[in-house]
């Protein structure tokens, strides 16, 4: 996929004036399993003879509407059960990217967590093929550069952090090229990244890079460790970084990419309004930040609105956004060539002359 990508730099680089699909956005922080929306997830649940906890479109909206975190976090593991095939895997890659596209997606970084998904009988391979799969057709289908970086689940016992380490090498090392970096979710209280420092050093000699989930529900502090103890490349949220002066000015000093979430933040609780979302605090501040919707499908979001609703915030600029983007990105050099040509090639000043449209999610 890379070198395909590589030979073609104008393609998908045509964009025009504004602030929805004709500007191009980089998104660093995904959750594949959390692209899926509810007709997909039944049609998979019926395809594999899974249960979910509603039965229609319209109850599985119902329990999309997070009390917390917590909450969260136990719909998305009640849901996710029903990928189950490569054929599941590769279909969440691909329809994402579509969806993607149509805001002017260029480049994604796709997360998936599968562990839990072999403990439920499902090979390795299938898994990692299966979205690796579905990055080459995102890319030959609609012109999205995809690429993937497994997450290990902070709740996990240490050999098990070490096991996905190991695969995620494995599988790097055997040809999957569109696997890039490792990652680190789940809740953050009471599980501190320094723990799975063993786990990340297996990922970096490996060359895997750490792009940890830190400063989302945790504080400061979460933020400091994942940088310390696990080498963050890129801080996935880090948004919590702001109640720590000192912290901000060392992110925006060593060049550390954020990826924002405003809408999860909002949805999650992180924040009570997106009007009082931290982010324009740390663009002001020097801080790189990228945008991107988390788990879309779970938050009734999608990355039109997310650059509309931190336009609405007042002091973020789309240019910025992108080139953080480009910045953080975990790919080539050749393609990031490419995101720097296609950048270039914007007229970001008519895309910021246009309206935003996101005023409806700050006053939510």
């Amino acid at each position: 996929m890379s070198t395909a990508a590589a030979g073609d730099p104008a393609r998908g680089s045509t964009f025009g004036p504004g602030r929805g699909a004709t500007t191009p956005k980089i998104e660093l922080h995904v959750h594949l399993e959390g692209t899926v929306r509810p007709a997909t997830l039944l049609e998979m649940a019926r395809r594999n003879g899974e249960e979910l906890p509603a039965r229609d479109v319209e109850g599985l909206a119902k329990l999309y509407r997070f009390r917390d975190f917590d909450h969260f976090l136990q719909v998305w593991v009640m849901t996710t059960h029903v990928m189950r095939t490569e054929q599941d895997f590769r279909q969440v890659v691909v329809d994402y990217a579509a969806e993607a596209a149509s805001h002017g997606a260029v480049y994604l970084e796709g997360i998936f967590s599968p562990w839990f998904r072999v403990q439920r009988g499902i090979a390795w391979e299938a898994i990692f093929h299966g979205y690796a799969d579905g990055a080459q057709e995102a890319w030959e289908r609609y012109g999205v550069e995809v690429r993937l970086t497994p997450d290990v689940d902070r709740i996990l016992p240490l050999d098990a952090a070490r096991e996905i380490a190991r695969q995620a090498v494995r599988f790097r090392a055997e040809g999957l090229d569109a696997i890039v970096g490792l990652g680190l979710g789940g809740p953050e209280i009471g599980h501190p990244p320094a723990p799975y420092a063993p786990a990340f050093a297996i990922g970096r000699e490996g060359g895997l890079p750490a792009v940890p989930h830190a400063g989302e529900t945790g504080g400061p502090e979460s933020v400091r460790s994942a940088l310390d103890d696990l080498g963050a490349h890129r801080i996935r949220h880090g948004v919590r970084a702001v109640d720590d002066p000192e912290l901000v000015a060392e992110l925006a000093e060593r060049g550390t990419v954020l990826d924002v979430c405003p809408v999860s933040n909002l949805r999650t609780g992180v924040v009570t309004s997106l009007a009082d979302h931290p982010l324009p605090v740390l663009l002001a501040a020097g801080v790189r930040c990228s945008l991107a919707t988390d788990d879309p499908a779970m938050f009734d979001t999608d990355l039109g609105r997310e650059h509309a609703a931190a336009a609405a915030l007042g002091g973020v600029a789309a240019r910025d956004l992108y080139e953080a983007g480009v910045a953080g990105a975990l790919c080539d050099e050749a393609t990031r060539a490419r995101l720097v040509a296609i950048g270039a090639a914007t007229d970001w000043a008519a895309a910021e002359a246009m309206p935003a449209a996101g005023e409806d999610y700050v006053r939510t």
